[in-house]
């Protein structure tokens, strides 16, 4: 890939636009499908339980979620007006307990613990100011919630060639970040998986789920 097409992906990566941003969500989606299902299974979910989720892309795992427990209600949140649409589009019959909305990427639009778990999967490399948005994570959570965080390591993540603009963390990087807001302890699960390369090659990729307790 040229320079400017790297760039493009980067991009769409951070904020998928158009019928690019579609087609790149539905191959983030199938590449970080295992992320995903770890970082879902991590929250624990129980019955009747309120969910955010922070940076759905497309959602095409919400069917996998809701499987987890009775009368879920799903929250996702998105940047992106592409992919809010795409996401309601691909679950439009899970629209009765599951809604999508857009905000700013800063502020999260909901009173004070309102939600039991929220999760987010390769969305911190994005944030602008880490420490006010996980205090923001924090107030929207209640009392006794988690927030589990999901993210590749920095070693696999700097030798990729579009993550040249990309905040990278190792699990030092975000112990560091929790330690100056209001989360009270933090649970670490390291995994690994083999994925396939946009060269076609098998590469290990080794990630953090985080479980973080107010």
């Amino acid at each position: 890939m040229t320079e400017n097409e790297l760039k493009i992906l980067a991009q769409q990566l951070s904020n998928p636009e158009g019928e690019v941003g579609k087609d790149v969500a539905k191959m983030m989606n199938e590449t970080n499908i295992s992320m995903t299902k770890e970082t879902i299974k991590a929250m624990l979910l129980t019955d009747n339980e309120k969910v955010l989720e922070l940076g759905h892309g497309n959602a095409g795992h919400l069917s996998y979620l809701l499987d987890f427990a009775e009368d879920i209600n799903y929250t996702g949140l998105e940047i992106s007006e592409t992919m809010k649409s795409e996401a309601e589009s691909i679950n439009q019959k899970y629209l009765s307990q599951a809604k999508f909305q857009l905000y700013d990427g800063k502020k999260i639009p909901f009173e004070d613990e309102t939600f039991d778990k929220i999760m987010t999967v390769n969305t911190i490399y994005f944030w602008e100011s880490q420490v006010d948005f996980l205090n923001e994570i924090y107030r929207v959570l209640k009392e006794h919630g988690s927030f589990v965080l999901t993210f590749a390591k920095k070693d696999f993540m700097k030798n990729l060639p579009f993550t040249a603009d990309f905040k990278l963390y190792n699990y030092e990087d975000i112990e560091l970040l929790i330690s100056q807001t209001n989360f009270k302890r933090m649970i670490k699960s390291e995994k690994e998986e083999l994925i396939t390369s946009k060269s076609g090659e098998l590469v290990k990729r080794e990630y953090n789920v985080l479980t973080i307790k107010k």
